[in-house]
């Protein structure tokens, strides 16, 4: 198909009924091809609601590592006002599953939030039948599709309702953890999102680490060092799953490809996504990966070194403590842990944000998959809120993916 697919005019008869005004968006235009939306993507960003997930420089590397190797398909879907200002964005990866062709947000479990980039006053403008009907004509300007399939989407995000999520079927199985920061004060930040019990065993384990030498937190920005901190949390990360019993997401190659690629300066601003490395006498013995966006830092995945004999001390928890710190000297305004449940989550984070899930069938085959997938993230749902059934599911997991010593 060609690179850019001819805008379609919104129709003059599609308003829905019991919206006579006027629809806030005049047309949608489709693009498959990323690098033709770099310049008008990233100033629209700067104005847009949009998470770390939905920047250009997380999208474009995610698109051409991750995406290339797994053969994705990309479309991105562009509406506009009647001056032809641009409204909303939503980058989706067009999925195929036993003969359903379905869309999503881009990213997959690699990006902890799912959602568009909407202009503030634009999202304001959409109540659940606008959002519907505003998918449904994407649909029809992609062509082909059976369903939406929005999962772990922000219900409201800097203040604003998400549009896709006002459909929403129900929560996402897991919340996402988060704190507010004290711009320049990371020990009030902490002493008001932690117990003070919990911030006693981080000072007890800080001053443990303190014995095994002189250590530092360092952010990777020369190729060189982004390539030894990747290196160190991939190793560390293999290590874990490895010990699980359950197989690495991170072991992929173009993995490695989107950490590093992602981390560099492209020379248009800063990289959205950076790799930290707690040192100690020049060892990696805990990372954190993350992503920035706006006057938000999105934690994306940690790591610690388990033959360091540093692990009792919690080495991991002391990087994010002083990356914390460091996150409110830069002057951010929130911190995130990303999705799904851990104890170290709620020790350090005093809020979070709803998640929920949308299953938009277009098709009569949309309606039956749609039903399936809300039925599974259901029960996926319940298994969590279960201390006991999510045990049993754990154990299950790794009893499932563990693997049989090769016969001699």
């Amino acid at each position: 198909m060609p690179a850019i697919a001819a805008e379609t005019p919104h129709p003059q008869d599609a308003a829905v009924a019991g919206h006579p005004d006027e629809c806030p968006w005049a047309s949608i235009g489709i693009e498959s091809d990323i690098r033709l939306l770099e310049g008008e993507w990233r100033a629209f960003e700067a104005i847009a609601l949009v998470t770390p997930y939905q920047a250009y420089g997380w999208v474009r590397p995610f698109a051409e590592t991750i995406g290339a190797a797994h053969g994705m398909s990309f479309r991105y879907a562009l509406l506009r006002d009647a001056q032809g200002a641009l409204c909303a964005l939503l980058p989706l990866v067009i999925t195929r599953r036993s003969g359903i062709r379905f869309a999503e947000f881009i990213g997959g479990k690699h990006a902890n939030y799912h959602m568009g980039l909407y202009a503030p006053t634009f999202a304001a403008a959409l109540d659940t039948a606008r959002a519907k009907q505003m998918l449904a004509e994407i649909g029809v300007a992609i062509g082909g599709l059976d369903a939406f399939v929005f999962v772990n989407q922000p219900a409201q995000w800097q203040g604003h309702a998400n549009p896709p999520a006002r459909l929403a079927a129900g929560p996402s199985p897991s919340r996402s953890y988060k704190l507010a920061l004290i711009a320049g004060d990371g020990e009030a930040t902490l002493r008001r999102s932690m117990s003070s019990h919990a911030r006693k065993k981080l000072k007890n384990k800080h001053s443990r680490f303190k014995d095994f030498g002189p250590s530092a937190m360092v952010r990777a920005t020369t190729p060189a060092e982004i390539e030894r901190v990747a290196s160190a949390f991939l190793a560390q990360k293999a290590e874990r799953f490895r010990a699980m019993g359950v197989p690495d997401p991170f072991a992929e190659p173009a993995v490695r490809s989107f950490l590093t690629s992602a981390a560099i300066d492209d020379r248009n601003g800063s990289p959205v996504i950076e790799l930290y490395s707690l040192d100690l006498a020049g060892e990696c013995v805990a990372t954190y990966v993350g992503a920035t966006q706006g006057e938000r830092f999105s934690g994306m995945a940690t790591s610690f070194d388990m033959s360091s004999a540093t692990v009792r001390t919690s080495p991991g928890e002391l990087l994010l403590a002083e990356l914390i710190r460091q996150k409110c000297d830069d002057g951010l305004a929130v911190f995130d842990l990303g999705v799904g449940e851990a104890r170290y989550k709620t020790t350090f984070c005093d809020d979070d944000d709803d998640l929920v899930d949308t299953f938009l069938p277009l098709t009569f085959k949309g309606r039956l998959f749609a039903a399936m997938a809300r039925a599974k993230r259901e029960l996926k749902r319940r298994i969590k809120s279960s201390p006991v059934a999510l045990k049993l599911a754990q154990r299950a997991s790794g009893w499932l993916h563990r693997k049989e010593p090769e016969p001699e």
